[in-house]
């Protein structure tokens, strides 16, 4: 352990975290850079260089990322209406190589040895964080201290931090929150507590986002998504910024009870885990994406993108957003979405997202003259889906006659 002289600490200034801080410096005898990012989470990073401070930290790096999350990392997913087991639209997932990627980042601008993060060894985020600092940094060394030391539990964290002087909020620390939670722009996520038994009803109380669909308004909001290549631009006519759509649909959603979802999945560990998690804005992107790409994407291509969406999902949820086959398969999702331009317009009530309307001035395929059941004036001769229909009956015709 003594050939590690520097630390690039994935910090949040939490018990958890304060308590890796101190160990690192202590097993490894090496110094630690901190590395906290505010990546929409909704609460303040600040704080965290203060405590790092206070445990004599000389290199701190605190970084509002909320914009290039939601630009290079969000909006990229959402052009594949990716979705994973058909549920999870992978808040936590997408977040992980961004993090991943400013650890490489800063551990070569400070010359550090190492990078540290405080994912358990349970869970899929250690598999996501690792994966993409090795596609990153070949050599790095990975330090995850909840693989190595014996402080697996709240008590010994608390006792650890107390024993060693770690400024924590012991009031607040004392107070065991019953669900883990991760936040960021994209969504909220709840584990543990009660929801460890999946026949359990999530409280009420726990959700922070979204009311609930039953104290939603009982007036519907109508809102308005312009698309430039696959990716909102504007919202009811006013140009946004990948963030402020985050912050602005997050905000409309879960005041209209949309977003939550109750979910059991797959981990990439092997086990299954149980999660609740809200992601308004989310949802009502990938309602409106679908709405937009079905006035202008080609059939085929579409049925394309759907048929490689969950290999896509299943490479993100994994960690594997930096590997080679998940960089091919975004090329070709990025030129299908040459052509999804125009506007969606949604109806929000209670829960739902109703799509009430698309329109593409330049882009649209569907052509109202040959889909109308008026008069087409001869746009479509509908005598020659006779030899269509018998053309593609033929393998059906002849498998009946042998039956026969």
């Amino acid at each position: 352990m003594s050939n590690v002289n520097k630390v690039v600490l994935a910090y949040s200034g939490g018990l958890d975290t304060s308590v890796i801080l101190k160990w690192l410096e202590d097993t490894y005898n090496c110094e630690v850079v901190t590395f906290t990012a505010d990546i929409g989470q909704g609460e303040e990073v600040e704080p965290a260089r203060e405590k790092a401070k206070a445990m004599g930290v000389k290199e701190i790096y605190i970084e509002d990322l909320r914009e290039e999350f939601a630009r290079d990392y969000v909006f990229p997913m959402f052009r594949a209406n990716t979705i994973y087991e058909g549920e999870y639209l992978l808040g936590t997932s997408i977040a992980r190589p961004l993090i991943a990627k400013r650890l490489v980042e800063i551990a070569n601008e400070t010359g550090a040895d190492a990078i540290a993060h405080g994912a358990t060894g349970k869970g899929n985020d250690q598999v996501r964080f690792e994966l993409g600092a090795y596609a990153l940094k070949p050599d790095v060394k990975v330090i995850a201290p909840w693989r190595e030391w014996d402080l697996l539990s709240r008590e010994k964290l608390m006792a650890y931090a107390k024993e060693h002087d770690i400024p924590v909020d012991f009031a607040k620390a004392g107070k065991k929150s019953p669900y883990s939670m991760d936040a960021n722009s994209l969504h909220i996520s709840y584990e543990g507590g009660i929801l460890e038994d999946p026949w359990a009803e999530p409280e009420e109380d726990m959700w922070r986002w979204t009311v609930s669909p039953e104290q939603a308004p009982d007036t519907p909001t109508y809102i308005e998504l312009t698309y430039q290549k696959g990716d909102v631009v504007a919202i009811d006519g006013k140009k946004v910024t990948p963030g402020q759509v985050m912050e602005q649909l997050n905000k409309i959603g879960g005041d209209n009870g949309i977003g939550r979802a109750d979910i059991v999945e797959n981990r990439y560990v092997g086990m299954k885990s149980r999660g609740a998690y809200e992601t308004p804005g989310g949802t009502i992107l990938l309602k409106a994406h679908r709405a937009i790409e079905s006035l202008t994407l080609d059939r085929e291509v579409a049925h394309l993108k759907d048929e490689l969406m969950p290999r896509y999902a299943e490479l993100i949820y994994n960690g594997y957003w930096w590997s080679p086959e998940r960089e091919m398969l975004q090329e070709m999702i990025d030129a299908s979405q040459q052509t999804v331009n125009g506007k969606v317009r949604l109806k929000l009530y209670k829960g739902n997202v109703i799509v009430v309307g698309r329109q593409s001035d330049s882009d649209s395929l569907f052509d109202e003259s040959i889909a109308t059941f008026e008069d087409d004036a001869g746009a479509y001769d509908q005598k020659d889906a006779e030899g269509f229909i018998k053309l593609n009956a033929l393998r059906l015709r002849i498998a009946a006659r042998r039956r026969r």
